[in-house]
């Protein structure tokens, strides 16, 4: 079996997760995505980074407020692939009509078929994931027998009432190689 490609990283930002982590713990920052990418990958040559969204759901009519979101989603992501070796998937946002809930699709499964392939192709050897999902675990576990290894960057918030907005489960943390608490000096670093 061909060894990965030790040298080389790729960044897989659940933006969901991350922009939480922004406005609950950080004010909302405005982040340059390109520094904080290098940032996480030290060392290591950057790949790519893959950004991992959902568009904000639209109704049939929309109403000027999803209009403008929309607009404001498109300017984002479009913002995003210009930069240089970033990706951004887009899934679905759903709408339950019985609980009034929103919800996404697609992106657990998007980051997962990225992951699994750029591993087992053996074109990294650092994966470098900003989440709090525990659903990655099993995957997590595959990418490391492909020889991979795997960092997390994470941060728990909780809103004015104490609620938690972002909760990292241990099973996640046990998983990964490394565990780094996305802290002050890191989101200052890259801040514009």
């Amino acid at each position: 079996m061909e060894e990965p490609n030790l040298q080389r990283a790729a960044v897989f930002i659940d933006i969901g997760y991350f922009g939480k982590v922004l406005k609950y713990c950080f004010d909302e920052p405005r982040i340059d995505f390109e520094k904080f990418s290098d940032y996480l990958c030290e060392d290591k040559e950057r790949l790519r980074t893959y950004v991992y969204d959902c568009p904000p759901y639209v109704s049939q009519e929309p109403t000027d407020e999803e209009e403008r979101r929309q607009e404001n989603h498109e300017r984002f992501a479009s913002s995003l692939t210009k930069l240089h070796r970033f990706e951004v998937r887009l899934g679905k946002t759903a709408h339950n009509a019985v609980t009034g809930e929103f919800y996404q699709k697609r992106v657990d499964v998007l980051l997962t078929v990225d992951l699994m392939r750029m591993a087992w192709d053996r074109q990294i050897g650092t994966a470098i994931l900003v989440t709090g999902d525990s659903d990655f675990v099993p995957v997590i576990e595959s990418v490391k027998q492909a020889g991979v290894v795997v960092k997390l960057f994470y941060r728990d918030c909780y809103d004015n009432q104490g609620r938690a907005m972002t909760r990292t489960l241990d099973e996640l943390l046990e998983v990964c190689d490394e565990c780094i608490v996305i802290d002050n000096a890191l989101i200052e670093d890259s801040a514009f």
